[in-house]
């Protein structure tokens, strides 16, 4: 039962989190005006306001002019159900938790936000920041500087990468990696920039084969940041000990630094 409302909490939020993504990046009030058409400007009424089942009941379309209802939306809404589940199960009851949840919500507004615009904005990964930092000084890594550690190190290695590529890593997934970081530690972001890097790789083979995609299309890196940062913070001493004992060892990379 509390997995359940945790789940409708969820979906709550994700439709707030999608709002957020497009409209922070465009400087405008996620506040006012009200949830709207953004092709007729009909003011949605609360029926039309009801995560996923509003979605389905109008077959993905506005009552007013029938334009396209993006799937983006109940996208943003199901994944955020989804991870509010999943976080609790894998990762307790407990203060970590509240982590788990901020960094869930910080990952689907920056994906959406890139999948719209391209952009990480300042204005959503500032106050993830503060509010992972305020955090991580009450219910701290072992060790302690173990968050310190991965935030500056992250930034100073994506920051490296972003100048030697000439800016195909944005300055956005660098700031990124250094909240990610700071909630993780250093090991665990380190496979988190790993399995990004794989996961876009795969996708961008896939897409070169099937010709959706060419050498040329501008693809945005911050949700397969999303996916390998999930996937290493629920999983990731279970995949770093299948590395053990070869080249890719995060473990001596850690030990370097902590």
């Amino acid at each position: 039962m509390l997995l359940l409302l945790l789940f409708i909490v969820g979906l709550v939020f994700g439709s707030f989190y999608h709002l957020i993504a497009l409209r922070v990046p465009k400087g405008e009030s996620i506040l006012f005006p009200g949830s709207h058409c953004p092709e007729c400007g009909h003011r949605l009424k609360s029926h039309e306001l009801i995560p996923l089942f509003s979605f389905a009941m109008q077959q993905g379309k506005c009552r007013h002019c029938f334009s396209s209802i993006p799937l983006t939306s109940p996208a943003a809404e199901l994944s955020t159900g989804i991870l509010f589940v999943i976080s609790p199960l894998i990762v307790g009851w407990k203060p970590e938790l509240f982590l788990a949840l901020t960094l869930a919500s910080m990952l689907i507004i920056i994906s959406f936000s890139d999948l719209e615009y391209m952009i990480i904005p300042n204005k959503i990964l500032i106050p993830f920041f503060l509010l992972i930092f305020f955090f991580r000084i009450f219910v701290p890594l072992t060790p302690w500087w173990n968050s310190l550690t991965g935030s500056v190190f992250c930034f100073a290695l994506l920051y490296i990468i972003n100048l030697a590529s000439n800016g195909k890593i944005g300055m956005g997934d660098v700031k990124l990696f250094a909240v990610i970081g700071l909630a993780t530690g250093l090991k665990t972001t380190l496979l988190s920039f790993y399995l990004s890097a794989l996961f876009g790789s795969v996708f961008a083979v896939l897409g070169l084969l099937s010709g959706s995609l060419n050498k040329k299309t501008a693809v945005p890196f911050a949700p397969f940041i999303a996916l390998g940062t999930l996937v290493s913070y629920f999983w990731g001493e279970s995949i770093i000990t299948l590395y053990e004992g070869t080249l890719f060892n995060i473990n001596q990379i850690e030990g370097m630094f902590l």
